[in-house]
Parts: C-alpha cells; structure tokens; sequence
C-alpha cells in the first residue's frame, strides 16, 4: 500500500535549545503601533477561551496531545483573568509582544454583555493579524454566512473537503469527511448547514449535503473581514468523534499557519505475540481454556494453536503487499520443543528463518513462563502463592535472566534481526497486576539491568502510562480484542458471547459485574458475528488510536494468523480504512519498540517542561526563537522550506508530513538558543484584505449567538457498539 512507510518518531535532533527564559519587559497596551522598523514578536502559544462546552474542549485536548502550548481561560471561574488589552500583549525588549498566536473560542461572541473583552480581542486579533478559531457557531451572517438551510442530525453524513481545503489546511485528506451513526438509538452529531453570506469572503473547506434538500452547505470555513480571519465550525463534536479527529490537524494549522511548537502523527504498530511457542484453545463447552488458569486443573483437553510454514508465507506477502511491517515476540523455546517432538523438523521456524528480514523480531522469553509471583491456581482467580513466613514467592534473578538471555542467544543463532534492548515477557509478567500482584516482581529490575533491557512492553489496559522499572522504561501497548486462544472464527464468537452476555442469557456476567465493561443485547449469531460485530467494533477502536496521535503498539497473538487467520480482517480494515481517508502526505507511521519508547519519553519530557513553564518560543518575521531546559527534546512544527541556522550556513529541519515539516529537537553545543529560517513569507504578519461588508440584522451592539444544541452522543461518546 502506498501510504505506509517507516519514519522515524519525529525525527532526528536538528535543532538547538538553552536555557532560561526571556527578560520580560514593561507591560504595553494592545494600542502599541506595529511599525515596520519594530516587527512585532508573537510567542508561540495559543490562548483558548473555554465556555466548558465539548468543542473547546477537543481542540485544547488536540492541543495537549500535540505538545503545543495553550493558555486556558474559563470563562465561568471565579477571579479568572479579564482579557483584556493588557492581558493580550506587552513588550519585550522594547518591543511589541502579542502574546497568543491564536485564539480559540467557544463561538463568535461568547463574552457576557458588557464586558469589553470582545472589544479588545477584536482589536487584538486585527492589530497582530491573530487568527481565530470558532469552536463551533451559529450560521448567521455575523459569521459570513446565511441564516441555516438546514439545521439538525448529521448522524452517518457523509462530509467532503472542498477544493479549497484540499489545497489548504486539509490537504491531508482525500476528501470524505465521514460522520459517525455508532447508534440509531442516540443523536451524536448536530449542524447548522448554510451557503456563504452574499458578498462575504468566506471560503468554505468542508461541506455536506443538506439532508432532503438540494446544494450543500458549510461545515468549516474561513470568514475574513475587517482585517481579521476567523474559522467557522457550525456542527458539534467532542475530541473522540472520527470526524473532528480528521480535522482537528488542519484546525490546528489553520490557526498557527503551520509555525508551531508540537507535533502530531498517526502511528500505528502491531506486536504478534507468542510466535513458536502454541496457545491454548478456547473450550465452549466448559467456557474457559484447558491449561491456562480461567480452567480447574485437570478439566478439558489441551489442543493447542501453531502457525504453520503456510500461515508464515501469508504473514510475509500480506507484509509486502500492504507495505507494513509486523513485529513477532518469539519464544524459541517453543521451535525447541517442536523440533524435541517431531524428529527434530519444525517447517514453522524454517519457513520463518527463510523470510525472517521481512518482519521486525522481539525478545518474549525462551519458554514464556509467568515471571511474576508464584501462581496458587486451585482458586479461580488465581492468587500469589505464600512462603512459610508469609512473603510472597517469587520467581527468582536467575530464572528471569535465563528466560531473557537464552532467548536472545536462540534468536541470534537463527539470525533474526534483533535489538537486544527490547523485551516482551509473557502475559506481561513480572509487572505489577491488579489485585493479585500489586507490586512489580522485585527480581524483574536486576534481571532487565543484568541484559541491558531498556524497553519493556506492559498492557494499556492496566498500565497507559510509561513508568520506570530498574533500567528499562515500559511500552505500554493496546491489546486488541481479538482473543489469544482462538484460532477459529466460531471460538472467538463463543468466548465473545460468554464475556459478554449477562448470566440471564447464559454468559458469564462479566460485563454485570464490571462497570467498565458494555453487556450485548443478545449473543451475537455464530455465523455472522464475527465479521458484523467484532471486525467494526475493533478496527473502530484501532482507528481511534491511530487518529489519536498515539505511538503505542497493538498486540495480538500468533494464534491469530494461523487457522482462520482471524487477525487479518482487523488489520486489513484499519489499513484500508486509513487509506481511504488520507493522502500519501500523511502516511501510517510504523516504528519499532524502542522508537515507540523513545517517543513517549521524549513526550513526557517536554510536557513537564511545558507545565512547568521552563519552554518559550516566539517568531518575529520570518524567524522562530525556542528555549528550553538542557536535556529536553523539543517537538515542533513548522512549514515546508524552514532551515534551521547553524553558526555557520543553514541546515534542514524535521521531516515532511501532512503538508509541514516536524521534528525532535536537542541542544546544539555551538548555539544557545534554536533559531530557525522559515521560508520566505510563510510567516509573514498576516493580515489579510478586508472582505466585502455584510449587512448586520439590526440586534444592537453586540450580536448575541443563540442558543447551540449539544446532542447526547456529543456530551457522552457512544461507542460503535457494545462489547467492550
């Protein structure tokens, strides 16, 4: 496929920072004149003016994720900040300082009456040619647009950028804006569809057809006038709707015209787990899996789930074809044993070691043993077995270490490309566990030193966030819903109804018994379940995190690829699906563990600089200045042509991506601060001409936005369907 290719996370470092921050000046009114001796410094930061709606609250959290610095004001909180003129700007070394790049905010007006806070915002907006977000608005023609054609449910509509958005901030996407319909029985989306004002110059970038009518009308726009631009939104949505993820990049560019601190990617990893070794199969007649710990001991009949030398050539062409490459946690213990059995032949590893450079090798343990605490199964849920003085048993240094080491020697003997400092252990074992192990394995630490083990794959579900142990920082990656002791379609469908039917329908009560989790309405039909509910439902939670600019890596099992190969259509769809809404500029990125760990290291960095306000970054004219602490990497964004300025010359900054350029960026040595050349006008103070005026509805001074409706699926977010 043409859009996936391996990046690195954001690049290598090419620019330099230091340390401390700016002397600040004198206070100055936002009446300071911008002469053209003194151009003006605009820091890069964008100030959002949060009315607590969920469309501000999207944008500040796209914000947040990307890394770009923001400034929130409540507009309900007691003894929050008056925006006003000195609130806006000041100076700086005698000059004049706008102190926000942008400006988000609820809807055209959203400040009580009387307040003069309009006023200085507009005055503000115009004097430094600040652009503005309307997070979403009523289609008047205060906006630049005409009283609505339609207005209501959007729910399932399919939206289209124009061709003016193609060839501006949403030249990301191919065109379809889809919107979502996860349930008939909930409204999730609203809008107000409108044709431009007569006279206005307002250009439309994302529209939709107005529903039982004719024509389209706009969904996101840009209003320019009186020496302003605005963005107008006119539909509801919240951070975690497929159709603002798709555009909250553009939004995010559109607003800081590509020159901003931060970055974002749609990162998408797969970890298929278990490879050698075999899993144990799901039984639907006990509803549990004879030799793993959800069965009584002695109950069932093992009959376990191995690839086959076919099931490792469909793994490789399936690689090769959609250009995307698998990473495989090995057990060599496993091809051990198989070879100890069948006379010494393993076609699996053969096939395996005759295209092994065409997927990316991960250390999962020789024998894949639970290295955590010793297991007492005659309970179900199992616990921590006890010592005789009540401490609870663990699995020892050595044993661990043996684990990491003999799988690492195994691996090489094979020749499979290997980075020795990533390690997966078996159920992500060792790591701390809720209820039963509450406390990381403290044997584990030594072990991950003893084999220079750097990165450590834990479970989203348990542990989202990247924590130290010993030497080694975790990964935490997404388990995909498609079950590690299911081979067959009709075993995952059987285990998928006993998790999640109520006992009343003769299921476990799982999802009775845990808030997290959404009971089904009914089994799902053995036939068609599989490929009508879970397929959607998974590729719709994959795709969440895809566009969610989320590195973390998803797994599954080795199981998962061999038999129906159940894996596949999850995988295929999320790809196809990515495919289908974006252009080659904006390509899947699909890196390594180590990268991935690099990645949420480096986020986690910064994000503490940016909290504790140790990071400041401002343009004046065609230049960008950043500062930050020595020892943080910091991401950025800028347009395509930026050069970073080297004490001699120029030399290239990030890499391309979505229509920008990006990057990681440390310390030079021989500099003291960043300084980078953006290409010639890409950050020139833009204050575009002034439109044609729009003849206003006589309302008085201030033009009141009426009342906007949030519907349920926009307030509460309805997932596709239940089951999870």
């Amino acid at each position: 496929m043409k859009r996936i290719r391996r990046h690195g996370a954001l690049g290598a470092g090419v620019l330099a920072l230091a340390l401390g921050l700016p002397a600040a000046g004198t206070p100055a009114t936002a009446s300071v004149p911008v002469a053209a001796e003194q151009t003006p410094r605009i820091d890069l930061r964008v100030l959002v003016i949060d009315d607590g709606g969920p469309a501000t609250a999207a944008v500040a959290a796209e914000l947040e994720a990307a890394g770009t610095p923001f400034t929130r004001v409540e507009l309900a909180a007691g003894g929050r900040p008056v925006i006003d003129a000195a609130f806006l700007a000041d100076t700086v070394d005698g000059r004049p300082r706008a102190r926000y790049q942008a400006v988000v905010a609820p809807n055209d007006d959203p400040f009580p009456a009387g307040s003069g806070e309009q006023a200085a915002l507009v005055a503000y907006e115009r004097l430094y040619g600040v652009p503005r977000v309307n997070a979403y608005t009523y289609a008047r023609p205060q906006v630049g647009l005409q009283v609505p054609a339609y207005s209501g449910s959007v729910d399932g509509v399919r939206a289209e950028v124009t061709a003016a958005g193609r060839g501006g901030p949403f030249g990301y996407l191919e065109g379809a804006v889809p919107f979502e319909d996860n349930s008939p029985a909930v409204g999730e989306s609203y809008a107000f569809l409108a044709e431009p004002a007569p006279g206005a110059d307002f250009t439309t970038y994302v529209q939709a057809p107005i529903p039982g009518g004719a024509g389209t009308g706009s969904l996101v726009g840009e209003y320019r006038h009186d020496g302003r631009r605005e963005l107008v939104v006119t539909f509801a949505y919240n951070r975690y709707q497929q159709q603002f993820r798709l555009l909250a990049r553009g939004i995010v560019d559109w607003m800081t015209q590509g020159v901003r601190l931060g970055a974002a990617r749609n990162y998408f990893a797969v970890h298929v787990d278990d490879v050698f070794a075999a899993d144990d199969r799901w039984d639907a007649r006990l509803n549990c899996t004879p030799g793993d710990v959800d069965c009584p001991p002695g109950q069932g009949e093992a009959n376990p789930i191995r690839m086959t030398a076919d099931d490792v050539r469909h793994a490789a062409d399936w690689s090769r074809s959609r250009g995307f490459t698998l990473d495989l946690a090995f057990n060599g213990g496993g091809s051990v044993e198989h070879r100890e059995n069948n006379n010494g032949a393993d076609p699996l590893a053969d096939a395996f070691g005759a295209r092994r450079d065409e997927f990316r090798w991960l250390n999962h343990t020789y024998d894949h043993p639970y290295l955590g605490c010793a297991q007492d199964v005659s309970v179900i849920p199992w616990k921590c077995a006890k010592n005789q003085d009540g401490s609870v048993k663990y699995m020892g240094q050595a044993e661990i270490s043996r684990q990491i080491a003999d799988n690492r020697l195994w691996g090489i003997a094979q020749r499979l490309p290997l980075s020795h400092d990533e390690l997966v252990t078996g159920e992500h074992s060792g790591l701390k566990i809720s209820p039963q192990q509450p406390e990381d394995n403290p044997n584990l630490a030594p072990a991950l030193a003893a084999n220079g083990v750097e990165w450590l794959g834990s479970d989203s579900s348990r542990e989202p966030q990247q924590r130290e142990v010993g030497p080694a920082r975790t990964v935490s990656r997404h388990p995909v819903n498609i079950f590690y002791n299911a081979g067959r379609t009709a075993e995952q469908v059987d285990e998928y109804n006993w998790i999640y039917t109520g006992r009343a329908q003769g299921g476990s009560g799982l999802c009775e018994d845990l808030p997290s989790t959404t009971c089904l309405p009914a089994p799902l039909d053995a036939a068609t379940g599989f490929a009508q509910h879970i397929v959607p439902q998974e590729i719709s939670t994959t795709m969440s995190h895809v566009l969610g600019n989320d590195p973390r890596p998803h797994f599954i099992h080795q199981s998962n690829l061999a038999e129906d190969r159940i894996g596949y259509p999850v995988l295929d769809g999320t790809i196809q699906r990515y495919d289908d809404l974006y252009t080659a500029s904006a390509p899947l990125v699909n890196l390594r563990m180590r990268e991935i760990g690099a990645e949420l290291r480096d986020r986690a960095l910064w994000k503490s600089a940016l909290d504790t306000g140790r990071v400041t970054a401002f343009r004046i004219g065609d230049t960008v200045t950043v500062r930050a602490p020595a020892g943080v990497r910091a991401a950025a964004t800028m347009p395509v042509g930026t050069r970073r300025v080297l004490s001699s010359g120029t030399g290239a900054f990030g890499q391309p991506y979505a229509g920008t350029v990006s990057g990681w960026v440390a310390p030079d040595s021989a500099q003291a601060e960043v300084t980078l050349a953006l290409a010639a006008g890409a950050a020139q103070r833009s204050v575009p001409a002034r439109g044609a005026a729009v003849q206003q509805p006589p309302l008085g001074p201030r033009q009141t936005v009426p009342r906007l409706p949030i519907p349920p699926g926009v307030a509460q977010p309805v997932p596709l369907r239940g089951g999870r």
